[in-house]
Formats: C-alpha cells, structure tokens, sequence
C-alpha cells in the first residue's frame, strides 16, 4: 500500500540535519563533553521550576481570553497547556496548538474552533510582547565592532515590524468593535483589485472576528497584558540562570536577546523539537557575546534539554492522570 510522502516532514528534517551539521563540523568533542560536565546543575533546576511557572501564567493568560465564554479553572487549562507544548515538542507543524485547543473543548465541553481561535489571541499577545522586547534589546545591546550598519538595519527592521504589528492590533480592536464599518473599509480598500478577492477575504474576517469572543472589559484586558509580561520574563530567567550554570555572566538583555532569536528560530520548518534551528539560533546569538564555540554550543544544548524534556515528561503525566489517550491526540490532529 503506498503512502503519500509528506514532503513539509523530510523538508524538516533536511533543514535540521544541515543547521546541526553546520553546528558540530568544527567542534571538539572531548572539550564539549569537557564543558558539560562543569556545569553546576542546581542552576538548571531553577531553570526548570521557571519555565514551568511561566507555562501556569500562560494557564491564566488563557483564563482569561476565554473569559467571555466560560470561567475555566486553571486545573483544566494547566494540563491542556502542558499537553499541548508536549505535542508541539513531538510533533510536526506545530500540532500541538490543535490538539491543546481538543484537549481543553473536551474537558471543558467547548466548541473546538472556538477554543482554537482563543489560542490565535493567544499568540497575538505572544507576538507583541516578543517584539517589545526585541526592541528593548536591539537598542540596549551594542553588537561586536563592524556590525554598525547591522545593528542599524535589525533596529529600522525591528521598528518597522512593531509598528506593523500594532497596525494589525488596533485593525482586529476596530474589527470586533465595529465589525460592519471595518468590513466596509476593507471592501472600499479591496476596490481596486479583483472582485473574488472581496468576496472571500471579507466573509472570511467576519467568520473569523465573529468566532472570538474576547472580553474588552478593562480589568481582563490588562489581566491578560501584564500576565503576557510575566510569562516572558519566566521564560527569559531561565537562559539567565544556564548562563550562570556555566559561569557566565551577561546582563538580563542578552538573555532577552537569545530568547527572541530561539523564538524566530522556532517558526522556521525543522524536525520534531525544532532540533538544529534552535540550537543554531542560539548558538549565533552567543557568538555576539564573545563565547567561545564549544561553550555556546554547550549552552545551547542544555537551554534546549530544559525547555523540551521536562515538558515532554510532565505531558505524558497529565495524558495519564486525565485519562487522554494517544488515540485522543491523533483524532486532535485529525481536526486540524
């Protein structure tokens, strides 16, 4: 019986085997080794209890996107959240979004769509709080010397890409505030083009704006903004205490830094577990620090064993202790 060959998986694969490939061709394995086993670990389970509290902030983020549709308890969004980064750590494609999305509407007896499209607010609020803080770091970091017209262009880039983003923010405010005016805008803006365009795109907005039911009351809003805040500065420690593991001492802005390069890292096509992308992105954005390559490459290792495994493990343990099956997981891809 012939299978269709999933072209997006083995592309993944090739893109991480290349960056890996690229990573280790010059290394030494003895001193890489060497550079593990230095490592003062008590720094690492820190690390580790940081992550898991920003994945409960993130519990609570969504509490609140949801809000308006249900008052869910944190003990039902906590191990859809955990299940959820479990799968995107095993899974092609960021699946894992569908089957966190599956997980909680079962629970909770929630449509899927909808849980779904909670999950988009959810990563408009991850987007904007990653480009404040690359803008943060872009003018607080001073890159090597001969990266002068580097530095100015990802600040132009950075800038422009923040401000996009706010356009795009304030578009969806007006959008579910004023649904009818802003679709007429964007039939009016649409005029020169096609036809065909407006009849799909604009019915295609009012599904989707019309499918998320986000409380606007001021309290929830800046609930759901200041917990984003310490969700990223949970998951920004954590580079800081590796760091300090292996006895390196930066300011809090190059973690910022690592951290926003990991996350562009993980939006580009890999392998399960992003392996390769994400530990070249961190590799290279060591590099800008003056650490040595087997050290970087160290760093880099250990900053992803500690974000994948133990969420890994924890997934598993909530799948067990809420009775979900693998079964479960595959039909939450079958959604998608």
């Amino acid at each position: 019986m012939n299978k269709k060959i999933d072209i997006k998986f083995w592309l993944g694969i090739g893109i991480s085997l290349f960056f890996m490939l690229l990573l280790f061709r010059k290394i030494d394995f003895r001193q890489l080794g060497s550079a593990l086993l230095s490592v003062d670990y008590r720094y690492i389970v820190l690390a580790v209890i940081l992550t898991f509290i920003s994945y409960y902030l993130r519990a609570i983020r969504w509490r609140y996107i949801l809000i308006s549709e249900k008052t869910i308890p944190i003990s039902s969004l906590y191990p859809a959240t955990i299940i959820g980064y479990m799968a995107n750590n095993l899974l092609p494609a960021r699946l894992g979004e569908f089957v966190r999305a599956y997980v909680l509407a079962q629970r909770e007896q929630l449509e899927t769509p909808l849980v779904f499209a909670s999950l988009v607010i959810d990563r408009l609020f991850d987007g904007f709080t990653v480009l404040v803080m690359l803008l943060i770091t872009l003018f607080a970091i001073k890159l090597p010397p001969g990266m002068e017209d580097a530095a100015t262009a990802l600040k132009a880039g950075g800038t422009v890409m923040f401000l996009i983003y706010c356009g795009i923010l304030v578009f969806l405010f007006l959008l579910k505030r004023q649904t009818q005016r802003m679709l007429s805008l964007v039939g009016l803006l649409l005029k020169p083009f096609p036809r065909r365009l407006s009849e799909s795109l604009i019915p295609m907005l009012g599904s989707f704006i019309g499918g998320i039911r986000l409380s606007l009351r001021s309290g929830h809003i800046v609930a759901m903004l200041m917990s984003s805040v310490f969700i990223w500065s949970f998951a920004v420690l954590p580079v800081d205490m590796i760091l300090r593991s292996f006895g390196v001492n930066l300011p809090i802005t190059a973690s910022m830094f690592i951290m926003v390069l990991l996350v562009f890292a993980v939006m580009v096509p890999a392998s399960p577990g992003f392996i390769g992308t994400y530990h070249y992105a961190c590799f290279k954005g060591l590099s800008v620090f003056g650490i040595p390559e087997t050290t970087s490459i160290s760093i880099s290792l250990i900053i992803h064993g500690t974000a994948f495994f133990p969420v890994i493990i924890a997934g598993f343990y909530h799948l067990w202790s809420n009775k979900i099956s693998l079964n479960d997981i595959q039909r939450a891809e079958k959604t998608r």
